[in-house]
């Protein structure tokens, strides 16, 4: 009887670190390739990848946010899990010759569609910690960097869609230090590195 009381008070894990972990290794390795430090044939490794980790990892942590009432977890990490279904699918499609491949203007359209997405998000983050804030401000910017470079665009001489993969890097980089920072402060049961205070209280 103790027993099934200490586990029915023990606190729910937090999804979140899942989530970000998921979304920022997968972000990383395909940035790599649109900022051209890897060949265009290393998608082939982004394509299981994007499935598994980008893609289930942040569908689990989803639902999970689901369990926990976590609205905006919810939404965002079930998102962009199937945001990375759709890249994996369309690209694996292509690949498999069932699909063609599509015209650049209509990814453009659709990344830049995502960066509307994402703008929204990033809003309802001032009500966050600053570091989620700072993973969605580079994510918008990111996808808005890409669909122009899918239009053909440049930048000062620089491909928008290179500009697009090195803030990539950057957004992949923060969400995986915001998820280390959250199992960190889990694990040691108290704040040892601060999240920030939201910038709408």
């Amino acid at each position: 009887m103790a027993t099934a009381a200490i586990v029915k008070n023990q606190p729910a894990a937090n999804p979140a670190p899942l989530g970000l972990a998921g979304f920022g290794l997968t972000t990383i390795v395909l940035s790599a390739i649109n900022a051209g430090l890897l060949p265009h044939e290393a998608v082939a490794v982004v394509v299981p990848l994007a499935f598994a980790y980008g893609g289930v990892a942040q569908i689990i942590a989803g639902i999970l946010e689901f369990r926990t009432g976590n609205t905006f977890g919810m939404v965002a990490f079930t998102s962009y899990g199937l945001f990375w279904w759709w890249f994996a699918f369309l690209q694996w499609s292509i690949g498999a010759g069932w699909l063609k491949a599509p015209p650049a203007s209509a990814v453009a359209v659709t990344l830049l569609a995502w960066g509307a997405f994402t703008f929204l998000l990033w809003i309802v983050t001032f009500r966050s910690s600053r570091a989620v804030w700072s993973i969605f401000l580079l994510l918008w910017i990111t996808f808005l960097f890409l669909g122009l470079g899918d239009f053909g665009l440049t930048l000062g001489g620089i491909r928008c869609g290179s500009i697009g993969g090195y803030l990539g890097l950057l957004t992949g980089i923060d969400a995986l230090l915001v998820a280390f920072i959250e199992v960190l402060n889990a694990v040691a049961g108290r704040t040892v590195v601060p999240l920030g205070d939201p910038i709408i209280r």
